[in-house]
């Protein structure tokens, strides 16, 4: 208790240094919003175990640690720096130090007329009537103690609009670098995503590390998808180990629109990964798909709540986990079918490999029907690499570390025939291919073999 009443005294000082230093101030509903949600965040303090949503993780390192901001353009960054993490494919190119939008170094000439993207700051200084119909309208701060802390802390991070009736073709890359700093800091990341009706686009949001040390990113996301809209996003956590990782995506569905969300979970060492749709308009369709490879010590938690608002919805949920050494990941997968939500068709699965006696998988799958006429499902399954199988390929020639990382390609492929075939599910693959060949090179093999769910009727891929 001690340690808890201390923190939130040291996060009122950061709150304070953090109202000094902002260049916001002329909008009496954002100081609102801010002022809420601290005393929300105070009221509750960090989540334990004790809590339903939280039991599998343990997020007392980020609780007991006295993170601080980190300073304004200290270093220097250039674009050779940033050339590994560049997405050449990308229609826009939006680049973040620790959090703030460094347009110096972004891609925006690429930009249609009917697409706006600029940084959250900059919008709310020049334009804010665009934002406030919108803004910490959807996120429940009351629910997560780390979406509250965020909204606190909502200075910067990325606004894209695409209007009504656009049609873009290739991605719009989001890419958060956090450098490394002497002391512990913590970075607040808030992005709005607003897709207008029939509009279609792709939005990659890609978390990366310059260096390595104690950091914080703490990030949220509204989506908001319009009447018929056709929406992706891709979630990339590719951080360094020693890295903290909360990101949140909160979607919005209105009548017959279309979301797919992916998840990639490759760095961080306590990652906590959140996404909360929303299908708020009848006829609507959503996608949850996701992949988490962990090694060493990381932890890995999912955790998705879909709520069901409305009739004739549907919705997918497929995480696959790759585990090695004393790596821990979590699915927590929750459908919630309201009264009204009438023809539901709902189905959750999780599949996991154990590719170590030490890995460790938690999963719980859960459903809450509070209407009568549905269709639910959900399924999980934990397993290791088929013995049979590896010791085919060997047989037809192919040596061990070759044939683990074919069967390693293949579980995650499931992953990857659910996109949409372009330059997001190409940069996706990249990296599941390149982490994939570092743990197959040194993976035991395993005896033990998990029988799959059977295929579902109906083809889940996301929608083009």
């Amino acid at each position: 208790m001690t340690t808890a009443i201390q923190n939130v005294g040291t996060y009122l000082e950061r709150f304070t240094e953090f109202q000094s230093r902002t260049r916001i101030e002329h909008l009496p509903w954002l100081h609102r919003l801010r002022e809420d949600a601290f005393a929300r965040f105070c009221a509750t303090g960090f989540p334990t175990t004790h809590d339903e949503d939280w039991r599998f993780t343990n997020v007392a390192p980020i609780a007991r640690t006295q993170f601080v901001l980190p300073p304004i353009g200290a270093v220097q960054i250039s674009g050779a720096d940033l050339q590994p993490w560049r997405m050449e494919e990308a229609a826009v190119e939006l680049v973040f130090i620790d959090g703030q939008f460094a347009p110096e170094l972004s891609m925006l000439d690429n930009a249609q007329r009917s697409i706006f993207v600029s940084g959250l700051e900059e919008t709310l200084v020049k334009h804010p009537e665009q934002l406030e119909p919108h803004l910490g309208r959807y996120l429940d701060i009351r629910r997560d103690p780390f979406s509250a802390l965020n909204t606190a802390f909502a200075d910067d991070g990325a606004f894209v609009h695409v209007g009504r009736g656009a049609i873009l073709e290739k991605p719009i890359h989001l890419l958060f670098v956090s450098r490394a700093y002497s002391v512990p800091t913590m970075i607040h990341p808030r992005n709005l995503l607003l897709f207008e009706e029939e509009s279609q686009a792709t939005v990659i949001e890609e978390y990366v590390s310059l260096g390595s040390s104690t950091m914080l990113c703490n990030s949220a996301t509204e989506l908001i998808a319009g009447d018929s809209a056709t929406a992706s996003h891709y979630m990339i956590e590719r951080e360094h180990t020693e890295a903290f990782n909360i990101s949140t995506l909160q979607i919005q569905q209105h009548r017959s629109a279309n979301v797919a969300s992916h998840s990639l979970l490759l760095g961080g060492g306590l990652v906590r990964n959140n996404v909360h749709p929303v299908l708020a308009g009848e006829g609507g369709e959503c996608l949850i798909s996701g992949l988490f490879i962990g090694d060493g010590g990381q932890h890995l938690d999912n955790y998705m709540y879909v709520e069901h608002a409305s009739p004739h919805c549907s919705s997918r949920q497929f995480y696959n986990g790759i585990l090695d050494g004393r790596a821990h990941g979590v699915f927590h997968g929750r459908i919630v079918v309201h009264k009204a939500a009438q023809k539901t068709d709902a189905k959750q699965t999780n599949r996991n490999l154990l590719l170590s006696d030490d890995a460790q998988i938690d999963t719980k799958p859960q459903l809450e029907i509070y209407a009568d006429d549905v269709k639910c499902t959900h399924g999980a399954t934990i397993g290791q690499i088929d013995a049979d199988a590896l010791f085919y390929l060997q047989s037809r020639g192919i040596d061990e570390m070759s044939a683990r990382r074919i069967l390693l390609l293949a579980f995650s492929g499931e992953c990857l025939e659910r996109m949409k075939p372009g330059p997001a599910r190409d940069h996706a693959e990249r990296l599941i291919r390149g982490h994939l060949l570092s743990i197959a090179s040194r993976s035991p093999g395993q005896n033990d073999v998990s029988h799959g769910e059977p295929v579902a009727e109906r083809s889940w891929e996301e929608v083009g």
